[in-house]
Formats: C-alpha cells, sequence, structure tokens
C-alpha cells in the first residue's frame, strides 16, 4: 500500500477526531512549515492559525530550536534524572523556570506532557495531604468545560462530557463546578462582577455540602483554552481566593495554554489576577518542538515531600524522560528567543489586530460572542442572536466555517460551535488582517448555505 491516505486509515487511531468519519474522508496530510504556514501534501499553504494545538509559538522550521536540538543530540542525547542524576539543561531550565514564577515558587519537576503535568500535581496534592496529617482531605474541585488534559487522572478533572463517557470517568474524588461564563449564565440585568460573585458563592456552597475537610485542591485554567477560550468574569479569582483560602484549598494553576506570553502577560494568572501553590506548563514552553512540561511547587508543598521522602526513603514519582537533556535544551533556547526577539511584547502590539478584527464580525447573523485576551479567542456561532439559541449539534456549524475557512487557506479550529484562534506568536499584523478577512469570507459563505437551506437564522 504506497497511497499515504490509504495507509493511515488502515494503521492509524487519530485523537479527538470521529473515527467512523476518519475511515471514510481519510487525513489532511502536512508535508511541511515555514514561519505561520504549513503546506500540506498537496501542496497547499495555510496560515496556521491555531499553532498546532496552542503550542507551536515560534512557529515552523525555527533555526535557533533545530541548531539547539542538533548540539544537544551530538553532546548528550539522553540520560536519565533517577537517583540525583541531572544535566546541564535541566538544571538549567529548571532555574530559568523559578525566576520566570508569577509569584515565588521552590522547585521544579519535569514531564512530558501537560496531561502528565497535571497528573503529577494532582499525586503531589494527595501527597501533600497525608503528609500534613489530613488523609480524608483529597477531593479536588475543576469547572464544567475546563481542560486538563486526557490521562485518566487529568480526563477526569476536564470537564467535557465527551471526554467522559464510555471510559468510565470521572474517577471518584472530582468535583465539577460551574463554568464561569458571563454571556452563557449571567442573568439578565447582572453586572460581570454580580456574576463573579454569585459564581463563587455556589463554589462555597459545594465546599460546605461536600465538607470543607474532604476537599484538597481546586485547578483552573486562567483563561479556559479549548472549552472555547472563556475568560473569567471581572474579579473571579480575587473572589476565588478567598474562599480557598478560609477552607485551607490549594489553587493549582494550568498554564499548558495560557503560560509564556499567550494571553499578552508571561503568564495567565498574572492576567487574571490568579496566585497559585502549583503551575503547569507546557505547549509553549519549547514551542512543541519537543515533549515538555514542567510542575512548579511552593515551598511549603517541597518541604512534605522532602518529610515523605524521608519516611518511605525515596521520593517515588517520575518518568523516563523526565529532565530530557534535548527537550530541556530546546525549551531553553525558546525561552531565549522569546527574549532575544522580544516576543511578548510583540503579542502585546499585534494582538488587538485579532481580538479588534474578530469583535468586528459580533454584528454578523452567525456570531453570538467573541471572546478572548492576548492572542487567544474564541467566536461563538449561535442561530438566534437575541436569545443566544445555539445550533443544532447536527449540522456542525463551526466545522462548516473551519471547512470554508481552510479553502481559502487558513486553519482554525472548531470546537463544537465555537471557533478557537491561538497563532503563533511571531505573527504579523498584516497576517493577522488577512486571518480575519478569511472569517469573513468563511462566515459568509456559511451563511449563503444556510439561506440555500432555508435555515431560520435571527
Amino acid at each position: 500500500m504506497n497511497d499515504p491516505h490509504q495507509q493511515d486509515i488502515a494503521s492509524h487511531i487519530h485523537p479527538q477526531s470521529n473515527l467512523n468519519n476518519h475511515e471514510h474522508t481519510g487525513p489532511m496530510i502536512m508535508s511541511h512549515g515555514e514561519g505561520v504556514h504549513v503546506f500540506d501534501h498537496a501542496g497547499n499553504k495555510y496560515i496556521d492559525a491555531v499553532a498546532g494545538l496552542w503550542c507551536a509559538s515560534l512557529g515552523y522550521s525555527d533555526q535557533a530550536l533545530i541548531d539547539a536540538a542538533t548540539r544537544q543530540l551530538k553532546q548528550l542525547p539522553y540520560f536519565q534524572t533517577f537517583a540525583s542524576k541531572s544535566n546541564e539543561p535541566a538544571i538549567e531550565l529548571a532555574s530559568r523556570l523559578l525566576a520566570m514564577a508569577p509569584v515565588p515558587m521552590s522547585k521544579v519537576l519535569f514531564q512530558n506532557s501537560g496531561s502528565e503535568a497535571i497528573d503529577t500535581a494532582m499525586k503531589l496534592v494527595w501527597y501533600y495531604q497525608n503528609i500534613r496529617g489530613k488523609p480524608m482531605k483529597k477531593k479536588i474541585i475543576s469547572r464544567r468545560q475546563g481542560y486538563h488534559g486526557t490521562s485518566v487522572a487529568a480526563a477526569s478533572l476536564t470537564g467535557l462530557a465527551g471526554m467522559h463517557k464510555h471510559f468510565d470517568l470521572p474517577i471518584a474524588g472530582i468535583i465539577h463546578v460551574d463554568c464561569p461564563h458571563y454571556y452563557r449564565s449571567g442573568n439578565k440585568g447582572e453586572t460581570e462582577l454580580e456574576y463573579a460573585s454569585r459564581c463563587i458563592s455556589a463554589i462555597e456552597q459545594e465546599i460546605i455540602e461536600q465538607g470543607a475537610e474532604t476537599i484538597a485542591a481546586f485547578f483552573a485554567e486562567p483563561i479556559m483554552g479549548t472549552g472555547g477560550v472563556i475568560v473569567p468574569p471581572q474579579s473571579y479569582f480575587e473572589k476565588l481566593h478567598g474562599v480557598l483560602k478560609k477552607y485551607d484549598i490549594l489553587l493549582v494553576a494550568d498554564e499548558v495554554i495560557c503560560g509564556f506570553g499567550r494571553t499578552g502577560s508571561t503568564w495567565g494568572s498574572q492576567t487574571v489576577g490568579m496566585v497559585p501553590d502549583m503551575i503547569t506548563c507546557a505547549k509553549a514552553l519549547s514551542s512543541a518542538y519537543m515533549p515538555i512540561s514542567a510542575l512548579m511547587i511552593s515551598d511549603d508543598i517541597y518541604q512534605k515531600l522532602k518529610s515523605g521522602s524521608d519516611d518511605v526513603g525515596v521520593f517515588g514519582h517520575g518518568y523516563t524522560y523526565s529532565g530530557h537533556p534535548v527537550c530541556a535544551a530546546v525549551a531553553l533556547e525558546t525561552l531565549k528567543q522569546y527574549e532575544n526577539r522580544n516576543l511578548f511584547e510583540h503579542i502585546r502590539v499585534v494582538a488587538p489586530g485579532l481580538q479588534e478584527g474578530l469583535r468586528e464580525f459580533r454584528d454578523h447573523p452567525l456570531v453570538g460572542e467573541v471572546r478572548g485576551v492576548g492572542l487567544m479567542a474564541g467566536l461563538e456561532l449561535v442561530q438566534d442572536k437575541a436569545t443566544k439559541q445555539s445550533f443544532d449539534p447536527a449540522l456542525k456549524m463551526g466545522a462548516r466555517v473551519a471547512a470554508h475557512a481552510e479553502t481559502k487557506g487558513v486553519i482554525v479550529r472548531a470546537l463544537g460551535d465555537t471557533l478557537v484562534f491561538a497563532p503563533p506568536f511571531i505573527i504579523t499584523e498584516s497576517q493577522i488582517v488577512e486571518v480575519v478577512q478569511v472569517i469573513g469570507q468563511a462566515l459568509d459563505d456559511t451563511l449563503h448555505e444556510l439561506t440555500g437551506d432555508q435555515l431560520k437564522i435571527s
């Protein structure tokens, strides 16, 4: 079998894909990339307006990252970090991350993915509570529509039904509270501040009903990414901190998507006012060129880990590739490139073009809400703008618009009926204009289709 499309269908399971549909359509095969552009097997050129999966922050074929990987592969392609072994890239990267942290952190643990970082955080939460002599304090709160990964533990925290059904998830001890989406859940006449207060009151009531003595931690993305780029209402995290402190509950910031400039600040925590006890990060840490993630922990938590390792004789956690020298070297170079090329400032300069450009579509018949900050945005489609009525899921409206955009050379991601945008940090103002123009054309093309199908749009 020489046809790569047929080979793929015959041999490859694609994550987050409809497997039955894939057998009929086959894959879109990418051949190479350059800057913000990727090219498919047929030679078609696209602006990747989602940076792969939120992660290709420096775009494609960045020579500095390629050189960093090559140098390290020649010098030390691998060694493990168990039993006090180390390597210079991992050491330097850990120090660099601690210096960058939005709040004081004590130590760094390396993993290979965001899911693994979340799993590690969950394990350490339980470990910490045991060492504190609070073995009943184990339940973890996360939010509906939040996304924290696809491993057993991380998928349990994830608040998306499609990640649970048929998998026997979530595991026990996970509590999901409401997604703080003002557009969808705010009452008529209710201000954002009032809505935030209502959200936090509901969380506090859930804690009381569950028993505060059983609640260990609250996991949250600063801005919910895969849930549709949900920006928390004003004062949400400020109010949340008070409740968590009152009931002795840890806050874990999932910065896997938001970290390293995506929101316009170095960390999403800084954008929304989070003060976490642990921080997970991945994706833009290496611009996706190598698989690596990190978990940063406070000194209080670290001291408990030390106590536990003395008790057991070892800190019984880690992965074969934790602190992999090539991954760490590429991550270090990525952070250096952010600094040397002043990319966080560049994001702040170009981001208004994306946010304001997309907000021009708020009057489009198909658009209910446009939301986001920095270089992450969500455009939600609705059938009725006045009532915010959603389309029938069978219509796959988000996928329709994304497909029209793709034919015009822009790749966006449809999460249900929300289109999400997270372009590489290196995107230019003119390329953002192109993305916005294509989305406008894709919306019009989709509206024309629906009019032809005589579907009522209000």
